[in-house]
């Protein structure tokens, strides 16, 4: 039986505690609009040394961020997991620092984990004027018996995650030259997990208390499945860390401990520790508008759920005791996710501001990797991509879906923001896919900005970095101004079958259902628009309404457009069933039975987009067709989001319709505007 929770985590009053929830979250639906993508560059091919068996590992290279340099000089700096930091500005790339090899030399460790390696690199605000900056890499090999971690750590250590502190003799070089110490030393027992971004909270001033405290988002290393390492306050995995680089009352004496942290004097918790109860802390960010100046986190969930969350301080999100906004059960054969207990606001657990699900496929066993991974980026407050203003854009890397959720929306303890899909372009306006532009299937995208606020793209797949230059909407033509209003009367219709049809004035009713003809598999009754021209692009605006009760299934009705005759049309399918094939999509009809050309049609799971009609309610509903381009937007209710998408050259113009295969429904308040077909 299928559990349905609120998307604010809570039961509903059907569900039960000990059931799992089999599709936690709704799908991200597809936004309608889209990035324009411009490559920039290709850094070089790069391994990890030895040689890595998992075949994650086995990338062009394994760059993963982008940021600016705070000195005003344009240069981009570039990490790569593999050992070097890269140094970009005018086209040109070369090489910074050696990280791997200047700080760990032959303990430098790389093959195993995906994060691995030199994993990032932190610039002081005041880079300019002191040189320093930070890095992360991961040691093994003779460091797990010669080095002691500062902080607790696993009897059983596999990786030690290493912070450093660089400083630049000549801040201005294209090329390191300077010292270097060691900060802090932390112990994993996986090579999973280790210690992921650090970094400076750009939006604290230099009388800030925060101004030159360091952040450091660090994993269970790979261990909470099976304990409750990330709820330990005395240990420092799973945990996001915030210390003084500068300071010496650290364990170590090699940096200090703010009094202002959350947990400072307080018994049994580190002083380090800014917040609690993560898995895969992977990236982090501030908003830099407002006053408030929230950070988020976007955080790698384990088997279901993947989650965007608001960090306070002392605040803990529920690793291993809660996945997201849903229980997890430690050693659950499942691996799956359960409804919260009735109980659950005693332990003050923070939950997400906005997350999607894995949508596992049946065939996948339940704890194998489900290949989903959410990559955290930035909150947009530039000023060249438009109608991504306060939008915070994430990714699931691995397939490489860039997401975003509006921040308004994004509260502590409001209801999950709605989780949209952006789609791609390249230069010439051609919609892409992430995969098509790294080339792989796997792509491995991560997020990079610059100091204006302006995003890029990476991916570990080709080496490949893209900059975000535009935004474009989905079926945005200019359809024209022909318009054909007032059609309900018999003579401004030509049905297929007009006794089944009926005009009373203010409506047009298909009052008995259709029955198949010979011929393809298309709609069986429709009525076409005779009144007015063929149009080529065209915008279809009306209200629809299904009369068939709502207890029978599959029920549907249609919007025909591009019609050139009975056997070649395009038509929209709005259903309340989106879980089988001809169902609720944008289909084509050309001399062959229909084809469904529709974006959100997922053919390994057998679901398309969100039902569009399930009741006996009127609704109102949108279609675009631009001929050019063979964009096809249908919306419903007024949503600023399109339900379904197309692109299909097929028809570049013909007549509009109404009907439904075997329902029967009405239409009102149609208008009809586009360019007159040619």
């Amino acid at each position: 039986m299928l559990v349905t929770v609120l998307v604010t985590g809570l039961l509903t009053p059907s569900a039960r505690a000990d059931e799992q929830v089999l599709d936690p979250l709704p799908t991200p639906a597809v936004s309608g609009l889209g990035l324009t993508l411009k490559e920039i560059a290709t850094l070089p091919k790069s391994e990890p040394v030895p040689a890595p068996t998992d075949s994650r590992l086995k990338r062009w290279n394994r760059i993963n961020y982008l940021g600016e340099l705070p000195d005003h000089s344009g240069r981009l700096y570039v990490p790569d997991l593999n050992g070097k930091l890269y140094f970009l500005k005018d086209g040109q790339q070369h090489v910074y620092l050696d990280v791997g090899a200047e700080a760990a030399g032959a303990d430098f460790y790389t093959h195993k984990g995906l994060g691995s390696g030199f994993g990032f690199v932190a610039f002081h605000p005041r880079f300019a004027q002191n040189g320093r900056f930070y890095t992360i890499h991961t040691e093994a090999w003779g460091a797990l018996t010669s080095k002691k971690p500062d902080l607790a750590y696993p009897e059983q250590q596999t990786a030690q995650g290493v912070l450093t502190e660089w400083t630049a003799t000549d801040p201005k070089a294209d090329v390191f030259s300077g010292t270097h110490r060691e900060v802090m030393r932390l112990g994993f027992e996986g090579q999973l997990h280790g210690i992921q971004e650090i970094g400076f909270n750009p939006t604290a001033h230099w009388w800030d208390a925060d101004y030159g405290l360091l952040y450091m988002a660090v994993g269970d290393g790979g261990v909470g499945v099976k304990n409750s390492v990330p709820q330990d306050l005395m240990v420092p995995q799973g945990k996001i860390l915030r210390i003084d680089p500068r300071g010496t009352n650290g364990a170590n004496g090699k940096y200090g401990v703010p009094r202002a942290n959350p947990f400072v004097g307080k018994a049994g918790a580190l002083g380090e520790i800014y917040a609690s109860g993560m898995r895969d802390p992977y990236r982090f960010t501030w908003d830099p508008a407002g006053w408030r100046h929230p950070m988020f986190l976007g955080h790698i969930g384990e088997k279901a759920v993947e989650s965007v969350y608001e960090i306070t301080p002392g605040a803990n999100l529920g690793w291993s005791e809660r996945e997201g906004p849903f229980l997890y059960k430690r050693g659950d054969p499942s691996c799956g996710v359960f409804p919260l207990p009735p109980d659950d606001k005693k332990f003050g657990y923070t939950y997400p501001v906005a997350a999607f699900d894995h949508n596992r496929l049946a065939s996948q066993k339940p704890c194998a990797d489900s290949g989903n991974a959410l990559m955290g980026g930035f909150v947009y407050r530039g000023h060249k991509l438009d109608g991504l203003y306060g939008k915070y854009l994430f990714a699931e890397g691995v397939g490489g879906t860039v997401l975003y959720s509006d921040v308004r929306e994004m509260r502590l303890g409001a209801p999950l923001a709605k989780v949209q899909q952006l789609m791609l372009y390249n230069e010439a306006g051609k919609r892409v896919t992430m995969k098509e532009l790294a080339g792989d299937p796997r792509v491995d995208l991560r997020f990079g900005q610059d100091q204006s606020g302006e995003l890029y793209l990476t991916a570990k797949a080709n080496g490949k970095i893209w900059k975000i230059t535009g935004t474009r909407r989905f079926a945005d033509c200019r359809v024209g101004h022909t318009e054909v209003s007032h059609a309900m009367s018999a003579q401004d219709w030509a049905p297929v079958t007009p006794a089944k049809w009926q005009f009373p004035g203010r409506e047009v009713v298909l009052a008995q259902a259709g029955e198949q003809r010979p011929g393809p598999r298309r709609p069986f009754e429709y009525a076409v628009l005779t009144k007015g021209p063929a149009f080529g692009s065209v915008r279809i605006d009306a209200e629809v309404r299904l009369d068939t009760p709502v207890d029978i299934p599959n029920r549907d009705v249609i919007i025909v457009f591009g019609y050139q005759s009975d056997t070649q049309f395009y038509y929209a399918h709005l259903s309340q069933d989106n879980t089988i094939y001809p169902h609720n999509g944008i289909f084509a009809v050309n001399n062959a039975d229909r084809l469904r050309i529709d974006d959100q049609w997922d053919a390994a799971r057998s679901v398309g987009a969100q039902p569009a009609v399930k009741d006996a309610r009127w609704h109102d509903v949108e279609v675009t067709h631009c001929a050019a381009t063979g964009e096809i937007a249908v919306y419903v209710d007024g949503s600023d989001a399109p339900l379904m998408t197309a692109i299909d050259p097929t028809f570049k113009s013909g007549r509009v319709g109404f009907g439904s295969f075997d329902n029967i429904g009405r239409l009102r308040d149609l208008t009809v505007t586009g360019t007159r077909e040619k």
